[in-house]
């Protein structure tokens, strides 16, 4: 029975591929030997449906027994630069599954902060937030000025991240402390000392640039939307949903997120993001007055941390 499960989400995954041709490339077995573990005719190991799951990313949860346990994953630790380059390849890996697919996977960001897939490419702003999170996470001593922070924070794995959350069906929920961390963050290292009031301002510009843009993406992309809800605490967490799979990231550190595949969970999780909806503003569906309330006030926070920087 819990073969015949594994070998149906698996199916799921691979779409069109040979099953067979699958299992023995990652098996690293024969194709007859592929073909009598698909028949039934011979059990998976289990060190064999392990590996499966794990390459595949499937969820053990369904084999647990009960249906209030979960098998989960979390991300690796990061307490160095490597680290932080590792979360971002790893997270390419486990959403790289949504990709190229006949359909556009549904997400949901609750963003107690601006959402990282916005900064993590080659602006002033981005370098800023990798600047941020080094000297935070980092266990070694690192704090260091800005204006010498030379780390290769830009790669591949975070130019594909960023396209592949533009590929997707997104939903947003933020309010407005959203934009509060990043303003903190600025203010904090200008005090004392390792920011220049220049360099605030130069990342205070790219912040205002981002926002520029999300508004523009609201008009202009229909695959985009923006709830504001004040009633809720957002928490980070981020649902990637379509019809074969689901990935739910629930955060417990700065860094760190456990992440399950379970169905049943996954739901859970888009219902209650929905009901949250059902309690929030579109910004999609506001008429312009009330879209540019919003903007208006998140541009006259960055302006009013501008003229602290003076």
């Amino acid at each position: 029975m819990y073969q015949e499960a594994l070998l149906r989400e698996i199916r799921k995954k691979i779409g069109d591929k040979s099953l067979n041709d699958e299992l023995a490339n990652i098996l690293n077995i024969s194709y007859d030997a592929a073909h009598r573990r698909s028949s039934l005719k011979s059990k998976f190991s289990l060190e064999e449906a392990v590996e499966l799951a794990r390459y595949y990313q499937i969820s053990l949860d369904q084999f647990v027994g009960t249906p209030n346990q979960l098998v989960v994953q979390r991300t690796q630790p990061v307490k160095s630069s490597e680290d932080l380059l590792n979360y971002f390849d790893n997270s390419l890996k486990i959403l790289s599954s949504f990709k190229n697919k006949n359909q556009q996977a549904k997400v949901y960001y609750s963003a107690k902060d601006i959402p990282f897939f916005y900064t993590i490419s080659d602006s002033v702003l981005s370098k800023f937030k990798f600047y941020v999170w080094m000297n935070l996470l980092n266990q070694d001593k690192f704090l260091t000025k800005f204006k010498n922070f030379d780390f290769k924070y830009y790669s591949e794995s975070n130019k594909a991240l960023e396209e592949l959350y533009e590929q997707q069906e997104v939903t947003e929920i933020w309010n407005e402390s959203s934009i509060s961390s990043i303003l903190q963050q600025i203010k904090f290292y200008f005090e004392i000392g390792m920011i220049s009031s220049k360099e605030g301002e130069l990342i205070l510009e790219d912040l205002e640039l981002l926002f520029e843009r999300l508004e523009s993406k609201i008009a202009d992309n229909k695959n985009f939307e923006i709830y504001i809800n004040e009633l809720v605490i957002l928490n980070n967490s981020i649902l990637f949903t379509n019809e074969a799979e689901n990935a739910y990231f629930v955060p417990f550190s700065m860094f760190g997120y456990i992440m399950t595949n379970d169905k049943v969970t996954s739901d859970d999780a888009k219902s209650y993001f929905e009901h949250q909806i059902k309690n929030s503003k579109s910004l999609n569906n506001a008429g312009n007055r009330d879209r540019a309330l919003f903007f208006n006030k998140m541009k006259r926070k960055i302006n009013a941390l501008k003229d602290e920087l003076c």
